[in-house]
């Protein structure tokens, strides 16, 4: 039997028709996948536009507890009222988180007074004043000697100059602190009158609430920190004053006697009178109302309030960060020249021994013991602690 002519014989006709057949029910096939995707993909991009995935109105977002920023218990007012040694009626405009706390400046030093002894007499005592402690702590390094100076600030001879002093009590002449400090008022005002203008007018009494707040303090700083007792008037006689800090910091501090007592001695800020005391609680309750009531204001209102919180707090402390000098009671302490590092504090003791021709200083604040060849020991000198 012929294998050949067992096998089926199809006609070349339905070959080609079939082909077609096949061909054009993939050729529909494929236009129906593709019409599908493309209605699909319409379709996701309409439901993106119309409803996106992330939800960017600002309505949805709570922001009624937005007050309770201006609770937060951060330093920076503190420390621009211990760099300045007051306060400014333009501090009213910096509205800042924490400025019911600026009473508490003078806890910046940590409760630390540290040893004093004038060089040129022996005599060793304590440093009293916690804002020029705090400003020591800050400049001071450890296991290396910071010099100092203090200088009267001169007295403004023009009626600028004067009003200046007015403005911006205790700046230095150093124009990076002082735009960023201004940029902290305008920041201020920027936000009272975009709130006025959209009309909340809750959000202007939380911020007009502030404000009050902050002027009490303000008047209160001002009238605590008047110069007062700061012992007899030294002439023209130059003291040199070695400051030995916690953390092994050491400091030598040089200028006119009088000027010396003015920054070390007596009170910087006095304690509070009853008055004072009343109106400072008031004040600080002021400050706790308003995060009380901070959810009444406009959702733009409240962002507004962040921004202004956020944006003061850092502008003074950039300001502060920059601020390089420390005033007190018309006067100014700058460092000077390069810091001088020392291996041992005994080190230290023996070279200033040298240089001043005396050592009951030292012997006084513990940096040396008393022996047979120590001769110049006074004995009413000692560590007051």
């Amino acid at each position: 039997m012929d294998l050949a002519n067992s096998l089926p014989t199809e006609n070349p006709s339905s070959l080609s028709s079939s082909f077609l057949y096949t061909y054009s029910k993939i050729r529909y096939n494929s236009f129906s996948i593709q019409e599908y995707l493309t209605m699909y993909l319409k379709e996701k991009v309409q439901r993106m536009t119309l409803d996106p995935p992330v939800d960017t109105r600002i309505e949805n977002v709570g922001l009624d507890a937005a007050g309770l920023v201006a609770l937060a218990d951060i330093g920076t007012v503190q420390q621009r009222t211990v760099l300045t040694g007051t306060a400014s009626f333009l501090d009213v405009f910096v509205l800042v988180p924490g400025l019911h706390l600026q009473q508490k400046a003078p806890s910046l030093n940590g409760g630390e007074y540290p040893a004093c002894a004038a060089l040129t007499s022996g005599y060793v005592f304590r440093v009293e004043n916690p804002a020029t402690v705090f400003y020591l702590q800050r400049v001071g390094r450890t296991g290396k000697l910071t010099s100092v100076e203090v200088e009267m600030v001169k007295e403004p001879t023009t009626w600028y100059g004067a009003l200046f002093l007015q403005l911006l009590p205790g700046q230095e002449i150093s124009i990076l602190p002082i735009i960023a400090y201004l940029m902290a008022v305008v920041w201020g005002l920027g936000v009272i009158i975009l709130l006025t203008l959209t009309g909340d007018w809750w959000g202007l009494t939380m911020c007009g609430s502030l404000m009050a707040a902050r002027l009490i303090n303000v008047l209160i700083i001002k009238h605590r920190s008047r110069l007062r007792w700061k012992g007899a008037d030294e002439g023209e006689e130059r003291g040199d004053l070695l400051i030995l800090l916690s953390q092994d910091r050491w400091v030598r501090m040089k200028g006119y006697v009088n000027d010396l007592k003015a920054v070390t001695s007596g009170q910087w800020l006095r304690r509070e009178n009853r008055w004072e005391s009343g109106f400072t609680a008031v004040a600080t309750m002021i400050v706790y109302l308003v995060a009380a009531l901070a959810g009444n204001v406009e959702q733009f209102g409240k962002i507004l309030l962040l921004c202004l919180f956020i944006g003061s707090a850092g502008l003074l402390a950039l300001a502060n960060t920059t601020t390089r000098h420390f005033h007190m009671h018309d006067r100014i302490i700058k460092r000077a020249g390069r810091r001088k590092k020392y291996v041992r504090r005994r080190d230290l003791a023996d070279e200033l021994i040298k240089e001043t021709g005396r050592d009951d200083w030292a012997i006084g604040m513990g940096m040396i013991t008393i022996d047979q060849d120590t001769k110049s020991f006074r004995g009413g000198a000692a560590v007051i602690t």
